[in-house]
């Protein structure tokens, strides 16, 4: 059957400083949201030393982080990170998706996992076209009888389960649904959003792209403040503001 992307947040770094006597952060306070904003700014701080937080203009912790994106002091920025777990996303998706080397990656095993009863994605350009989804559907569930046959015929050569799968997947198509966790610090991420929230990238990585977005902004409202979303001719995009 045809299965729609969902994310779901799995992991994201907490914040932990119980040592502060006789430390030069002792006095140190924030007002920042969450663990990632505490973090980017503790990790900026001891680069200047400003616990005081001497410069109103730099007080409130999202000024200060802001102060940090301006300068593009970036470095800071990958201390705090998260996980999501994505599942209905086609290989098409991944193969785009593991192009951002510095996001990391564990990915559903084609050699290990059965996929006689896989389900496929239907890229967004087909969607509600229902003479082709029809088409897709019979394609991929000729794809599956292709695949189980071949199954049958690796097996009787007495073929291992591994052997039988990582032979017999030659042809599932690129829409056959996968799953994956994909993790990465919050310098990582931005880059990813920028560079894959626009209206020219991949249809599929984009929706991708935003459903991230999303749940890094929840994360860390202030690493995000320069970039938003937009609806236009009814695509969701991520611009800098």
């Amino acid at each position: 059957k045809a299965v729609n992307l969902n994310v779901t947040l799995v992991a994201q770094t907490g914040f932990v400083l119980e040592d502060v006597e006789g430390k030069p952060w002792e006095k140190w306070e924030t007002d920042a949201t969450s663990p990632a904003e505490v973090l980017t700014e503790m990790a900026g701080r001891i680069c200047y030393q400003s616990w005081s937080r001497p410069n109103p203009a730099t007080r409130k912790n999202s000024d200060y982080i802001k102060h940090i994106l301006d300068s593009k002091h970036y470095s800071v920025c990958e201390h705090a990170g998260f996980a999501v777990a994505i599942t209905g996303a086609s290989r098409s998706l991944t193969h785009e998706l593991v192009r951002h080397r510095f996001l990391q990656f564990s990915q559903l095993s084609q050699r290990y996992f059965d996929e006689k009863k896989a389900n496929f994605i239907v890229p967004p350009a087909l969607r509600g076209d229902s003479e082709a989804e029809e088409f897709l559907l019979a394609y991929f569930a000729k794809s599956l009888e292709a695949y189980k046959a071949l199954q049958e015929k690796l097996k009787a050569k007495g073929l291992s389960k591994k052997q039988v799968n990582e032979a017999a997947r030659c042809v599932l198509p690129n829409c056959t649904e996968t799953m994956l966790v994909v993790s990465g610090n919050h310098r990582t991420f931005r880059e990813f959003f920028e560079k894959r929230g626009g209206s020219h990238v991949d249809a599929e990585i984009r929706e991708l792209t935003v459903e991230i977005f999303k749940i890094a902004r929840n994360i860390a409202p202030a690493l995000y403040q320069d970039l938003r979303l937009v609806s236009i001719d009814g695509m969701q995009l991520i611009e800098a503001i």
